[in-house]
């Protein structure tokens, strides 16, 4: 890695502060290591034996500042996950989150736009339904058609995958979302991509229109995605029982059943403030913003 690499991370880092600092937020730092993690079986933790859990976001301790008054805030942090290396992954990785209280998803999809217009000098940060977005590439509604609809629709587009579970249609649709859709992504300006299916909710709220939605985006940008930013949860007994299936999924797979952090539990119980967040990644970003096709080609190794 080169010493102007150094430098253009530096930088990038001094305008990420200044656009939060600009809006009254505050800054934190939380624990890396914790007794706890996210149960979540797609987003893998780094244990450490004798001491817990290296975090794979600062979530949850950031949540608990907010139950306790904190008003916005934001971080920039090492997060680790379980992860092979590739282009676009890395086990140690730095991630940006932060948390806009009184926001929603729709307020904070206009605050991520602000802040990409202002560190990659986009001119316009594009919104597309996630419904729209597979009727376009694919010709098909994800929230009515059927897994078996997506099993053909998978052999038609020549995609051999084997081991997938034949009833598990979030399954079928983030295949098909990764090998036909993602990398048309964003090919020209970032591209906020909203509105998921409520069974793809994570930590966020669903809303009830015509088909339960979960009310959360990710961005994307020339086929990369950036970030993943929700309306946030504030029901205790909801992200309980959200818990609870994630173990049982976890279980399924083959995986140990994780901890619950009660602290977190307790602090939503406490009253987390109306709130929209978000996690990017920062190497990410600077891969774009340099033109680089690897992330080993940004990260100091030892």
């Amino acid at each position: 890695m080169s010493i102007n690499i150094l430098k253009q991370r530096a930088h990038l880092l001094k305008s990420i502060r200044e656009f939060f600092y600009a809006r009254n937020f505050l800054e934190v730092e939380t624990p890396l290591l914790d007794v706890t993690t996210n149960p979540d079986p797609f987003v893998p933790p780094i244990q450490v034996p004798q001491y817990g859990y290296l975090q794979t976001s600062p979530e949850f301790h950031m949540k608990r500042l907010l139950a306790n008054n904190s008003g916005s805030i934001f971080q920039i942090c090492k997060a680790f996950r379980h992860e092979e290396r590739g282009s676009f992954h890395q086990p140690e990785f730095t991630m940006l989150e932060w948390y806009h209280v009184g926001f929603n998803h729709w307020q904070l999809m206009d605050e991520v736009s602000d802040l990409l217009k202002q560190v990659l000098s986009v001119k316009t940060v594009e919104k597309l339904s996630y419904q729209a977005c597979f009727e376009q590439h694919l010709k098909i509604n994800p929230h009515t058609c059927s897994t078996q609809d997506l099993i053909q629709l998978a052999k038609q587009k020549n995609i051999h995958i084997t081991g997938l579970d034949q009833n598990d249609k979030d399954a079928w649709l983030n295949l098909l979302l990764a090998e036909c859709i993602e990398p048309n992504l964003g090919k020209t300006s970032p591209v906020c991509l909203y509105d998921y299916p409520a069974s793809q909710a994570a930590l966020a709220k669903i809303r009830h229109d015509e088909y339960p939605l979960a009310e959360r985006f990710e961005v994307y940008y020339r086929g990369l995605e950036l970030a993943n930013g929700f309306n946030e949860l504030t029901d205790a007994n909801e992200q309980r029982q959200r818990f609870t299936n994630d173990n049982a999924k976890r279980i399924k797979l083959g995986l140990e059943p994780l901890p619950i952090d009660e602290l977190f539990l307790d602090a939503l119980n406490a009253g987390l403030p109306d709130c929209a967040g978000i996690a990017l990644g920062i190497d990410r970003l600077l891969m774009l913003l340099l033109d680089l096709n690897h992330i080993k080609d940004l990260i100091y190794t030892a």
